[in-house]
């Protein structure tokens, strides 16, 4: 244990408490009262490296002290706590830096060249300390193997890895589960189903519902898949030729939204239009440039989202581009996506 100002800070991987079990708890419980007061906040950190941790942490709520959980894989999610801890938790994610803590961590400043950066390093800390492409590759296949594989006692990696390199490769593009079932030669549609539930609750990947006021169409219409980190895109599915701006920018603002607590859709008509992103007070499309030959099908497509999901402010998000246009009589701004990101 480590005493901090404001409370006491233990980590379950140190190798002192290597082992730790059940019968160890009251003993770990008196230590703990004798260089801490029961009004100090405690502060665990990789709980879920002890077995029965809830038992512990149970004990010290029922003292009255304020419990801080940390962890690094899918045993501490939400639905799972709440099993555990109910009534008595509450859950905050944490996600790999955004491009403001970027900035601030690699000190450089905002604008349209540290975007691209951005784009390209994503925001694992250990990398941008260690930009070596191997360190983001060991840690998305030991995610897998850790939060995927051993955790849901799957049997062998294959289907499960290639769906994911497949959707990391193809961000921000809508696919059924009939698609992706076919595609990847994964046996059944409810085992591509499973898979990306496992996925997603390993934080690896999120998806964006396509918008519709009928629930219904929500469900069974194809979703799209983001990356939870851009560099961890890029260096699990590195592309010959030049670097592809695109989808990494669609995909940061992606993770902003979701960052942000955003409900996320997209919306579209087959061969018409697609707007990139719908939240509940805004419509946005991302482009790395508006020019005069895309022009009007950005446009269009932010048009037709606010006309179908009703009054929203209307932006375009570029590299680096500020403008205001009107549009069918809708007023869209054009940003740049360095600005909105902070």
């Amino acid at each position: 244990m480590a005493q901090l100002a404001d409370g006491l800070y233990c980590n379950f991987e140190d190798t002192r408490l290597f082992g730790m079990s059940s019968e160890d708890f009251p003993n770990f419980l008196e230590a703990l009262n004798a260089v801490s007061p029961a009004t100090q906040p405690v502060f665990l950190d990789e709980v879920q490296e002890v077995e029965a941790w809830q038992r512990l942490v149970r004990a010290m709520l029922d003292q009255g002290r304020a419990v801080c959980l940390t962890g690094s894989n899918a045993s501490l999610l939400g639905r799972e706590l709440g099993a555990k801890l109910t009534g008595r938790h509450l859950s905050h994610e944490v996600f790999p830096f955004a491009y403001d803590e970027y900035l601030r961590f690699t000190q450089q400043e905002a604008g349209a060249l540290s975007l691209r950066r951005f784009l390209d390093d994503g925001g694992f800390p250990i990398y941008l300390r260690t930009p070596r492409d191997q360190i983001l590759q060991e840690l998305l296949r030991d995610v897998v193997l850790r939060d995927v594989v051993a955790r849901y006692g799957l049997r062998e990696t294959r289907h499960v890895m290639n769906l994911l390199l497949f959707l990391l490769g193809n961000t921000g593009q809508a696919f059924s589960l009939q698609t992706l079932t076919k595609n990847l030669a994964i046996p059944t549609v409810a085992q591509t189903s499973r898979y990306l539930e496992y996925l997603q609750d390993a934080y690896l990947l999120f998806s964006a519902q396509k918008f519709s006021h009928s629930f219904k169409q929500r469900v069974v219409t194809p979703a799209k898949y983001y990356a939870i980190d851009n560099g961890l895109r890029r260096a699990a599915t590195p592309l010959p030729g030049a670097p592809n701006l695109g989808p990494r920018l669609e995909n940061a603002v992606a993770l902003a939204l979701r960052r942000r607590g955003r409900a996320l859709h997209y919306a579209s008509e087959r061969n018409l239009w697609e707007c990139d992103f719908v939240t509940d007070s805004e419509a946005i499309q991302v482009c790395l440039e508006l020019t005069p030959e895309n022009r009007g099908r950005e446009l269009r497509g932010v048009v037709a989202a606010v006309r179908q999901a009703g009054p929203r402010r209307a932006l375009v998000l570029t590299l680096d581009q500020t403008d205001r246009l009107k549009e069918e009589d809708v007023e869209i701004e054009v940003l740049p996506a360095w600005r909105w990101l902070q």
